[in-house]
C-alpha cells in the first residue's frame, strides 16, 4: 500500500479462491489479480523428500505477465519476508536482472552476490549446491521486457534449484551481467523473517572475503 504503481499478483496453491482473501484484497485498495495454481499431483503426493513449493504459483504469474504486461519489473514476493520500502524504489529501474542481499538466510546469515571493487565476483550463501545462480527467491528482480524476449523462461519443479533454474532459463544471461543494487550489495533491504529463533551467523573468512561487500554486510548481522 506504500509502493506506488504496483500490481500485486496473489496466487494460491489451492483448487479454488477464498472469499476471505478476496475481501482483504478489495479492502486494500491495491490493483491486484487473485488466481489459483495448485501444485501438480505428482509432486503434491510425494511421500519422501522436499516438494517444489511455490513453483506452479510463480509460473502462473509469469504467464499472466506475458499476456498482460508490456513494461515494468517483476519480483517474487513471499509471505515470510519483510521489506524495506527502499527495495521497491531500487528494483523499479532494473533493465535485465538485478541482484541484492537477503538477510536471515541459512547459517551464513545472509545470501548475497560477492562484490569486489564494484565488480561481481561470485555468490555468498549457506548452500551453494553447485548452483550457477546461488541466490534466494527474494534476492532478484527481472525486467518484464527482458522476460518477454525469452518465451521459454520458466521455473523448474526441482526443490532447492528453483531460483537457479529460472535464472538459467533466461539465457543468454550470465551472473556478471546482473545489476548490483543496495549500494553495491552493502545493504540489506529484504529479510527472511520466519517466526523462529535464528542461530548466530557463521564467522566470515576475512582472508577469503577481504576487500568485498561482505565485510559491510557482516556488521549488520548478528
Amino acid at each position: 500500500m506504500l509502493v506506488p504503481n504496483l500490481t500485486w499478483l496473489v496466487i494460491e496453491d489451492a483448487y479454488k479462491t477464498n472469499d476471505l482473501v478476496e475481501d482483504v484484497l478489495k479492502k486494500s485498495g491495491l490493483k491486484y489479480e487473485y488466481m489459483i495454481a495448485p501444485m501438480p499431483a505428482q509432486y503434491k503426493n510425494k511421500t519422501k523428500g522436499p516438494k517444489p513449493r511455490g513453483v506452479s504459483n510463480r509460473n502462473k504469474g509469469l504467464s499472466w505477465i506475458r499476456e498482460n504486461a508490456k513494461t515494468g519489473v517483476f519480483y517474487f514476493a513471499d509471505d515470510d519476508n519483510t521489506y524495506d520500502l527502499e527495495l521497491f524504489n531500487e528494483i523499479r529501474y532494473t533493465k535485465k536482472v538485478s541482484l541484492f542481499p537477503v538477510g536471515l538466510i541459512t547459517k551464513a546469515g545472509v545470501s548475497s552476490p560477492i562484490v569486489k571493487n564494484g565488480v561481481f565476483s561470485g555468490f555468498y550463501d549457506g548452500w551453494i549446491g553447485g548452483r550457477k545462480f546461488a541466490v534466494d527467491m527474494a534476492g532478484f528482480a527481472v525486467s518484464v521486457e527482458f522476460l518477454k524476449r525469452r518465451p521459454k523462461a520458466t521455473m523448474p519443479f526441482k526443490p532447492g534449484f528453483e531460483e537457479d533454474g529460472f535464472l538459467k532459463s533466461l539465457a543468454p544471461f550470465e551472473p556478471k551481467e546482473a545489476e548490483l543494487l543496495a549500494t553495491n550489495c552493502t545493504k540489506i533491504l529484504v529479510w527472511h523473517t520466519q517466526t523462529k529463533k535464528n542461530e548466530p551467523s557463521l564467522p566470515l573468512d576475512l582472508t577469503k572475503y577481504n576487500n568485498s561487500n561482505l565485510l559491510m554486510l557482516k556488521k549488520i548481522l548478528v
